[in-house]
């Protein structure tokens, strides 16, 4: 009798537990989603220019990887990019391929794919998901590019790069952040990033032009050798200012004319060295 009692009251509270995960798996699909409002992402080009074919990384051969980093890229994606205001598809894509959670501190791993930055020491943080999304976007990579990454942090911008462009160039100031990038993407078979450690704030003159360049901290204007190495037609995104700071675009056109335009108000880290000086 005590053994018929103890098998129903298992199978009850089996099926307790078993509704309630049901309850909660679907609360899980619609809680979470938070909206910014939009901001200005360029014009319907950013699509175009990178809807050719990507030039993927030789990556190393596909290993397992967890079910649960799997779906937490693709709601990532699918709530705060594309239910935003990031539309192009090649960058939807390989936000959706890249292992962020490879790039944040094991501890903070199952926090890799939510909305905002994560601290990864140093005094430094790697960026929200949709602002990397975002500037990515307005730089517009294509796959013959060359592209600047300043500010490197763990290199999951320039991870993302390596997936759009050619070739990649990324610079940190602060050399173990460096280093360590450098290894990791390595290990993640990224052949076409170089990193070195260095002050970003003049650039990189001897792989310049670039096509496209990418600034991960806020100086307080825009550093004109970072203009000067721009390619006829290429686009530089930073973040400009006190806090907050503008995500500005400055586009070089053919004619070597600049423009610039600003997109949203941000916040990220201020560039130091040689930005501090000026």
């Amino acid at each position: 009798m005590r053994a018929l009692r103890s098998t129903r009251t298992f199978a009850l509270v089996s099926a307790v537990l078993g509704v309630a995960a049901l309850i909660l798996g679907w609360l899980g699909e619609e809680w979470g989603v938070w909206h910014s409002g939009g901001s200005e992402s360029g014009p319907s080009a950013d699509v175009a220019s990178a809807a050719e074919s990507v030039p993927a990384a030789e990556l190393k051969p596909e290993t397992t990887e967890p079910q649960q980093f799997k779906e937490a890229r693709r709601r990532m994606v699918d709530r705060q990019l594309r239910a935003r205001d990031i539309t192009d598809p090649k960058v939807l894509e390989v936000m959706g391929r890249v292992p962020r959670h490879e790039f944040v501190p094991d501890e903070l791993d199952h926090q890799a794919y939510d909305d905002h930055p994560l601290p990864i020491g140093h005094g430094q943080t790697i960026s929200q998901p949709y602002i990397v999304a975002l500037m990515t976007q307005l730089a517009r990579p294509r796959p013959d590019a060359r592209a600047l990454d300043i500010g490197t942090g763990s290199g999951y911008q320039a991870a993302i790069l390596a997936e759009l462009c050619k070739e990649v160039y990324s610079i940190e100031i602060v050399e173990p952040l460096a280093n360590d990038a450098r290894r990791r993407l390595a290990k993640l078979g990224y052949k076409n990033v170089t990193v070195r450690a260095g002050d970003g704030y003049r650039g990189w003159p001897e792989h310049a032009p670039f096509d496209l360049i990418i600034v991960a901290a806020a100086p307080d204007h825009v550093p004109q050798p970072l203009v000067d190495q721009l390619a006829p037609g290429g686009r530089l995104v930073l973040p400009v200012g006190k806090y907050p700071q503008d995500l500005v675009v400055v586009e070089k056109k053919k004619d070597g004319k600049v423009e610039r335009t600003s997109v949203a108000p941000v916040m990220f880290v201020p560039m130091t060295g040689e930005a501090q000086k000026e």
